[in-house]
């Protein structure tokens, strides 16, 4: 498999990437109006065309749509043009559905790959189906390091994840049975332990903060990239 490329960037001046971004194996989605120069890193890194979009009248893809590389699961707020845009953009490929939810944080919910989902354990029982049905997996319900917004505290691809530093050694080992892959603790920029506010990732790189430290990056690497 191609070499797992970490690049370091900031997203309208901030390093908490992952607020901007969300990456998936088949599409990648980035706020509009973004810097070409970072544009174009973003394209290099996991090797796909970004979409530029807006959620909620807003740029904060990452916290606002959850999802893996079948489904992408957005917030009831959306705005009816900028569904049809990512209707339209993502095309027959990659199911997109609104998820009925009083939170609309959907990115905070959900981890996911293309083989599981972990979700918020307070979700509404009518928004598990509609996961479950979307992105086409099996969905888990529990909170991991203590904190029950798992979308925050969880990073995971087709290789690897990523996971907060006071994950149990059980947590971890449920993690990497759940989705698949090894998973490792680690942190991101100079020691945030939220991983996912600082970095997106699919199974061929990751964006992380600027302020992510050498050693968070060599660990991110090992990670997500399956531990090569």
């Amino acid at each position: 498999m191609v070499k797992f490329e970490v690049q370091t960037l900031s997203i309208m001046g901030n390093s908490n990437v992952g607020v901007y971004i969300f990456a998936t194996d088949s599409y990648v989605l980035v706020p509009k109006g973004i810097d070409p120069e970072k544009k174009n890193i973003i394209a290099e890194v996991f090797k796909l065309d970004p979409i530029e979009v807006t959620i909620a009248g807003t740029r904060l893809i990452g916290v606002l749509v959850g999802g893996n590389d079948k489904g992408l699961l957005v917030p009831t707020n959306i705005e009816d043009d900028e569904l049809r845009l990512l209707k339209k953009s993502l095309g027959d490929s990659v199911i997109v559905e609104t998820l009925p939810s009083r939170n609309n944080a959907i990115g905070n919910l959900i981890a996911a790959n293309s083989k599981a989902a972990l979700v918020y354990p307070e979700l509404e029982k009518s928004a598990l189906k509609i996961i479950r049905d979307t992105l086409d997996v099996e969905v888990f319900e529990r909170p991991i390091a203590g904190v029950s917004t798992v979308g925050s505290v969880v990073a995971v691809t087709g290789r690897g994840g990523l996971v907060h530093p006071d994950a149990t050694e059980e947590e971890v080992k449920f993690l990497s049975d759940t989705f698949g892959v090894p998973f490792l603790t680690g942190t991101v920029n100079f020691g945030v332990a939220f991983v996912r506010t600082g970095l997106a990732a699919n199974s061929w790189g990751a964006i992380v903060g600027e302020e992510t430290s050498g050693p968070e990056i060599a660990r991110i690497q090992m990670a997500l990239g399956g531990g090569e």
